[in-house]
């Protein structure tokens, strides 16, 4: 079985999570690096509260819209057809390379947004349930806190938890233990977050822009 179909599968997510939206959109309207402004990184929140909601929201979707779309379009394709494993693994290993593109980006010096976005996308394209409690945990977490952190942590959470009942064996499937792993990689990438949280040094979010 040839293995040139899946790794290019694998390649082609990879390059598509690898779009760093924050850095370019930047670039484009404001002429700057978002990665010198801020919290210095290329997420949606960053470029939220250095460049304005427009920016923001423009981040936010084109972040969630590259972790979706590989995943609904590539494992269709005829070079997914021989996928070790199935639909069900191709479908896994596209998700995590979109998610690994943007977070270790090769277009910014491998330094990317912490995931949250993304995994969002990749959620939607395979279990609307598992998005839907990430959503509703994280809006309600904000909502109360003011803590996007928080509410990212707290949401991951909640979408591995919601694997776990929606995927086809429960806990025994694989698709439950990519979710743990998405939920550990969104949980490590706030690892600054969570010392700032436990210090009472982590920012509030607020709809004005700059604002704490």
């Amino acid at each position: 079985m040839s293995l040139i179909g899946p790794l290019l599968v694998i390649a082609i997510a990879y390059l598509a999570g690898a779009l760093p939206w924050g850095l370019w959109l930047g670039r484009w309207f404001r002429g700057v690096d978002v990665r010198t402004i801020g919290s210095g990184n290329l997420g949606a929140t960053n470029v939220y509260r250095a460049l304005g909601p427009q920016l923001g929201v423009a981040t936010l979707l084109l972040d969630v819209a590259k972790g979706a779309l590989p995943v609904w379009l590539l494992p269709g394709t005829a070079l997914a057809s021989g996928f070790p494993g199935g639909r069900e693994w191709c479908v896994i290993a596209v998700g995590l390379a979109a998610i690994a593109g943007h977070v270790w980006t090769v277009f910014a010096g491998f330094k990317g947004g912490k995931g949250v976005a993304t995994t969002a996308g990749v959620l939607l394209a395979l279990s609307p349930p598992a998005l839907a409690a990430f959503l509703l945990v994280f809006a309600v977490t904000v909502a109360i806190s003011r803590f996007i952190s928080l509410g990212s942590i707290l949401g991951a959470v909640a979408f591995a938890i919601t694997l776990g009942w929606v995927a086809p064996h429960g806990v025994a499937s694989p698709t439950f233990a990519f979710g743990v792993l998405l939920a550990l990689l969104v949980i490590v990438r706030h690892r600054d977050n969570i010392v700032r949280l436990a210090r009472g040094e982590e920012r509030r979010f607020s709809f004005k822009r700059g604002a704490a």
